[in-house]
């Protein structure tokens, strides 16, 4: 890395910054007013109206779906008194995994009991038929 040099504002190997020789503006350059023009304030205030819009819509939209999953959410505890409504991503996380380990334990039970009928009726098949007497 190159040494830099005190008192310098350019690093080594680059130009230093160009400085304006005057402050005369070139010609064609329009300047423009410190205030807005009426079209102007119109668009402004027709953007202003749409952002305002679009902010309720999303409102309205995060409402719903806070209505919507306090309706959705199941009584997780029951209490002497009644269902305890158990609010909370935890909680709602908690609903999901039940419901699939509870179907995941319907389909062992029927898996189970089907290979239990199975070995069943090939040992009464098997009685029967004498095979397993040789």
């Amino acid at each position: 890395m190159a040494k830099r040099a005190r008192g310098t504002t350019s690093r080594p190997g680059q130009r230093a910054p160009l400085r304006a020789a005057s402050p005369a503006r070139p010609a064609g350059v329009v300047t423009r007013p410190a205030t807005l023009t009426d079209e102007e304030e119109a668009r402004a205030a027709e953007l202003e109206a749409h952002i305002v819009a679009a902010e309720k819509a999303a409102e309205k939209a995060a409402e719903k779906a806070a209505e919507t999953a306090q309706r959705r959410a199941r009584p997780l505890h029951d209490s002497g008194e009644g269902a305890v409504l158990v609010n909370g991503t935890i909680a709602l996380r908690a609903a999901e995994e039940y419901r699939y380990v509870a179907r995941d334990m319907r389909r062992i039970v029927i898996i189970g009991g089907g290979l239990i009928v199975l070995l069943m009726g090939l040992w009464i098949v098997t009685e029967i038929t004498g095979i397993g007497m040789l």
